[in-house]
């Protein structure tokens, strides 16, 4: 691998603190960061493009291979996260644009920075992977419907647009990169293009994440500082919530050690730039809508940053303790 390819790979690494930065610069000098607002679909699109260009069918094969644990992360992501959404919001009394907000989130698949995550907890990242392709295929009916569901009675939510737009943003980017992909196998250079895609693709993922958030971050500014502590301490139950129930409930199906650390960074972690993208897209009336996206994007960084520390330095003390 080149100095660049590695510089890459590094820079991707550092995630959490690239949001951290983001979303303080956002804050602090928010005219700098609302330009790109107008391209949050867009960016997503790319990013999922990026996603797909990693995929290839003989990942659906390895899902085929292992039905069982594609089967309870899966569940566990669309069953755990969004009912969490809404006993958090109820709990701590949010408004209903951003209890919608944080439904939407919570409804949401799993976030591509899950497999850095996994990687950096020495999780299992193949899983992770594929459980990151599922929840996010599966993401184009389940979005709209959980959301229509659980907040269609206190709000007007269009499923039908919401669904249109996960295919739009999801769907096809997915199916693009995965073509073309297939296409780059026939190629005698496949191996560099490989390579550079495996480089460059999370960085440009990490970027554009940071833009989206911080984003909506400066466009937000004004109704974050009044939304006050309890958006905060809400947004933050539920990726606390997603993480520990998504451990407790593969530890309970007898999962291994690696596999329920990656089961609970899987569910912890929801695609925040997503769901933002939709709340700005189909609630443009409810300013507050896309704010707790922007505040999950950094809570759940930050919880799973940590696990990865806590859990690769286990891992370590393990190695040592086993060796001497």
């Amino acid at each position: 691998m080149s100095m660049m390819y590695r510089f890459f790979q590094r820079f991707s690494e550092w995630f959490p603190l690239w949001i951290i930065v983001g979303c303080l610069w956002a804050w602090l000098a928010p005219q700098q960061w609302t330009w790109f607002q107008p391209w949050i679909a867009r960016g997503l699109g790319v990013i999922m493009l990026g996603m797909g260009l990693t995929l290839r069918f003989a990942d659906f094969v390895e899902v085929a291979k292992q039905p069982r644990m594609i089967l309870l992360g899966v569940a566990a992501q669309f069953l755990i996260m969004p009912l969490a959404a809404l006993v958090s919001g109820m709990a701590f009394g949010l408004s209903k644009e951003l209890a919608l907000g944080l439904i939407l989130v919570g409804c949401c698949p799993g976030g591509t920075a899950s497999n850095v995550i996994c990687y950096l907890a020495r999780a299992n990242v193949a899983l992770s992977v594929l459980l990151t392709m599922c929840s996010t295929f599966l993401a184009v009916v389940m979005t709209p419907l959980l959301t229509k569901w659980l907040a269609g009675q206190a709000m007007n939510v269009n499923a039908w647009d919401l669904f249109g737009s996960m295919i739009e943003i999801v769907l096809i980017p997915l199916l693009l990169g995965l073509v073309i992909n297939h296409l780059v196998e026939k190629n005698r250079h496949r191996d560099a293009v490989r390579e550079a895609v495996g480089s460059v693709g999370p960085m440009v993922s990490v970027v554009l994440i940071v833009l989206v958030v911080g984003s909506i971050v400066a466009g937000g500014k004004a109704s974050i500082a009044l939304a006050g502590w309890t958006l905060f301490v809400a947004v933050f139950a539920l990726h606390a919530i997603g993480f520990g129930l998504g451990y407790a409930v593969a530890k309970l199906c007898g999962c291994d050690l690696a596999q329920c650390r990656t089961v609970s960074v899987e569910v912890g972690m929801q695609n925040s730039g997503l769901g933002a993208a939709l709340a700005k897209t189909h609630f443009a009336a409810m300013p507050l809508a896309p704010i707790p996206a922007a505040i999950s994007a950094v809570f759940h960084c930050l919880i799973g940053s940590f696990l990865a520390w806590f859990w690769s330095r286990s891992a370590t003390s393990k190695a040592d303790h086993d060796h001497s």
